[in-house]
């Protein structure tokens, strides 16, 4: 068995060559996340955070089992928020504790063969207002007042300090060095570790109202005229110490209320259009209305972007606070079918041990409906995908795709826990499998359809 194996992935590796062939590209002229023998990848996993503990507690809550539990179930992509404030904690004095409590985590991924995007995450700014993300040290507010709002944390970013903090942070020549630098000494650690897919460069970021603005053209103007020039000078900074990760980008959290962002082009050959997937109302609490068209606005929305700018997206976080309201069924269904249309994956919120947002509760259990996020699918597709599907009725999934002529001839398909049955036609072998994966060689240039089903 262990010579059956090791010639097994002899062959395997062998078979994994990089490519020039063009990715195919995804609806609509969307262009497809690309790993870097050329295979189309699809991402499926969840956000991984330690919000709670700082300093030398600080990721401690993370542990290997998050990461054996995902790829057990399915998942093969996870988003780590880290945080300048525990990075450099004082001006110029960056955490080597920190940075190697991330390779740690990262260590762990790779373990269980899971990519990795590092999240340099912020909730309303950072721990100035009692939050975690940009130090202390990098917040001016010019004296403007701040009021909690315990019960709706989420209008803490409308108060005045809050929204000069960050036009502080985007304007002020000392602060953009200090927040490109910490970009640089992420790329420079992690670089070459084999975890890592890529870095989203700041979650949700918001900005400062002009007077008489509405909500969206702030939005909008905030983009244009200071994340855009921002994710350029950070993509840079990152890009002098990795020449291959992606770079992840995100627009306003108002892209959720289905307004098309107002970024401009980010001059990078590896970057990624990263929004976030929520409803104020369901943030809130409410159930999910199937009849209110928020999805719909959503998509159209989402997708103007990537279309004109020929980039993929992956959905950096989504999923709802309560996903055992009675709708909540229907919800998963219509948002998984939406992702699958236009993303190269996505990222659920978040992969916990317990209620709320949590993924699974204290015994690794998916919660009610949270099941329904796990499915077969193709991780790496050595080809051009024709068409990807999976039918939640019949639990058959069935992937279609022309054969690459080059490179890699290898694609790789991730199963759920389950007895899945794997077909192939003619111009396709199964060459190994495992529990949760299975590898599948085609020959070049042929039609190929492969046909998961449950049962």
């Amino acid at each position: 068995m262990l010579r059956t194996t090791l010639t097994a992935s002899a062959v395997v590796a062998a078979l994994l060559a990089p490519t020039s062939e063009h990715p195919r590209q995804a609806t609509d002229g969307i262009p497809a996340l690309t790993d870097r023998y050329g295979r189309v990848l699809t991402l499926r996993g969840w956000n991984v955070e330690d919000k709670t503990n700082r300093g030398e507690r600080a990721l401690s809550a993370i542990t290997e089992s998050h990461f054996r539990d995902m790829r057990a179930k399915g998942f093969n992509f996870a988003r780590l928020l880290v945080f300048w404030d525990d990075l450099e904690p004082r001006r110029g004095r960056y955490s080597q504790t920190y940075l190697q409590k991330i390779e740690r985590i990262l260590d762990w991924a790779a373990r269980h063969d899971m990519k990795v995007v590092i999240d340099a995450h912020q909730d309303v700014f950072g721990p100035a207002f009692g939050h975690r993300g940009i130090p202390e040290w990098a917040t001016r507010t010019d004296g403007l007042p701040f009021t909690a709002h315990p019960d709706d944390w989420f209008a803490e970013y409308f108060e005045p300090a809050v929204q000069r903090a960050f036009t502080h942070l985007y304007q002020d020549q000392d602060l953009q060095r200090a927040q490109a630098r910490a970009w640089q000494v992420l790329a420079e650690h992690f670089a070459h570790h084999p975890a890592l897919l890529g870095y989203d460069l700041i979650n949700e970021p918001m900005g400062e109202l002009h007077q008489g603005e509405d909500l969206p053209t702030a939005a909008r103007r905030i983009e244009h005229d200071q994340l855009t020039p921002m994710y350029n000078r950070l993509a840079d900074s990152v890009r002098s110490a990795d020449k291959d990760a992606w770079i992840f980008f995100e627009p306003t959290p108002i892209v959720g209320e289905g307004v098309a962002t107002g970024l401009g082009r980010i001059d990078d050959a590896k970057a990624v259009y990263a929004p976030h997937f929520y409803n104020a109302a369901m943030e809130a609490g409410a159930d999910y209305d199937p009849n209110a068209g928020w999805i719909e606005a959503y998509e159209q929305a989402v997708t103007e972007y990537p279309k004109q700018y020929k980039v993929p997206v992956v959905v950096g976080e989504w999923g709802p606070l309560n996903s055992s309201l009675p709708n909540m069924k229907r919800f998963y269904h219509d948002a998984m079918d939406s992702l699958g249309r236009y993303s190269s994956g996505w990222a659920g919120y978040v992969w916990c041990y317990g209620g709320g947002y949590c993924a699974v509760d204290e015994s690794g259990a998916f919660r009610t409906n949270k099941e329904l996020t796990a499915e077969p699918y193709a991780e790496a597709v050595a080809g051009t995908i024709r068409s990807a599907s999976y039918s939640p009725a019949d639990a058959v999934y069935r992937l279609t795709y022309t054969a690459a002529r080059h490179g890699s001839r290898l694609t790789e398909l991730s199963l759920p826990p389950g007895p899945w049955r794997i077909t192939t036609d003619g111009n396709a072998v199964m060459l190994r499998r495992t529990t949760g994966k299975a590898w599948i060689l085609a020959s070049p240039g042929n039609e190929v359809t492969i046909t998961v089903k449950h049962g």
